[in-house]
């Protein structure tokens, strides 16, 4: 199983989709507990709780995760898994090398071109992350995880990222910041989003025409989607929450996902008391559950589809995920031309499920 574990709820940095949208979002219509610790402490509970996992994976997560440096190193030395970081990417050069180079996948926040991450984390935050990028040596998956708004354009961003010479990353995900926050009378998504849909389709050909040439570039929600297509597999909430991958709150109380903190409704055990093979599972509901494309889709976002923030508006969110769908299934005789021919392999295509990466963005 993989466990989100919420370290710190600390943060050193305020970024315009996180901590602003949340000083301007509308009072939570479900009841939640909103005071939880800061700090999660029992470290002992959590190794007894993942012992009985033979194979666990845990993604240490915040706030920003590396503000509890002690914490993390402590499970690291003390609970057999495997780890995965996502992180801010502002502490990395405290991280000691012994443990860097045990995690399988670092998970790291930025938005693309400097312009564009300073935009919406900070003046300085790119040329501070890219510095401590520089003088990484990690044998691991290093994955530039993007969250993507208006202004954005998706093709541009994403291909600096693949292809910039002062660092180039070999693997992309984009999360779009829509449907999170009571905030969609307050912008302008619906035009974007237009521009957004022909950016994935221009994205889409793109990356098929770097597997013409012999490489499979991992821009997730194109190499899991096309794999999925290409294997003709039956899909469930791709990026695993209430199935496979659930979090872990400051508290020990267990969550489908990390977005859904504090959810009083949906907790569904505690380290104390639950076994990890055995939790209660979350099915896609509402709209999602009449779908056509659910077997591919697999729902997108539990928490959207519960809390509807967005209402309405949710349709143009449903609208880009077909958008890459179609995108990617008119390219589809194609990628399997480049199979047949050898010039990749299907192999190529393989990934950690559950990573951190939603796929459907």
């Amino acid at each position: 199983m993989f466990f989100h574990l919420f370290l710190t709820t600390r943060c050193n940095l305020s970024c315009r989709y996180c901590y602003g949208s949340a000083m301007e979002d509308k009072p939570f219509p479900f009841s939640a507990d909103l005071c939880l610790p800061e700090e999660f402490t029992d470290f002992e509970g959590l190794k007894s709780f993942l012992e009985r996992d033979p194979d666990p994976t845990l993604i240490f997560y915040g706030g920003e995760p590396l503000l509890a440096l002690e914490g993390m190193l402590w499970l690291m030395d003390h609970v057999k898994a495997r780890f995965i970081l996502q992180t801010n990417g502002l502490l990395l050069n405290h991280l000691p090398p012994e443990y860097l180079s045990r995690l399988h996948t670092i998970l790291l926040s930025i938005d693309g071109r400097e312009e564009t991450t300073d935009f919406f984390r900070g003046k300085g935050t790119f040329r501070r992350v890219l510095e401590n990028l520089r003088r990484l040596d990690f044998g691991g998956e290093l994955v530039a995880r993007m969250t993507v708004m208006e202004p954005v354009d998706i093709f541009e961003e994403v291909t600096w990222l693949l292809t910039n010479e002062d660092f180039p990353f070999r693997s992309v995900h984009w999360q779009l910041n829509a449907g999170f926050w009571a905030d969609a009378d307050r912008r302008n998504f619906a035009d974007w989003v237009e521009g957004y849909n022909l950016g994935v389709r221009r994205l889409a050909e793109w990356w098929v025409r770097q597997m013409e040439g012999g490489k499979v570039l991992r821009i997730y929600p194109l190499l899991g989607v096309a794999r999925s297509l290409l294997l003709h597999e039956r899909c469930w909430m791709r990026c695993g929450a209430g199935h496979s991958n659930y979090a872990i709150q400051t508290d020990g109380r267990i969550v489908p996902c990390p977005a859904m903190w504090g959810m009083r409704s949906y907790y569904l055990g505690s380290i104390e008391s639950s076994d990890p093979l055995n939790l209660p599972k979350i099915f896609p509901s509402g709209p999602c559950a009449q779908c056509e494309l659910l077997e591919v889709c697999g729902g997108r976002c539990l928490y959207a589809a519960i809390t509807q923030k967005w209402g309405a508006s949710y349709k143009l969110v449903c609208q880009s995920v077909r958008n890459l769908l179609e995108s990617l299934l008119q390219l589809l005789p194609r990628i399997r031309r480049v199979l047949e021919e050898g010039r990749v392999k299907m192999e190529d295509f393989d990934y950690l499920e559950f990573n951190g990466c939603e796929i459907i963005p």
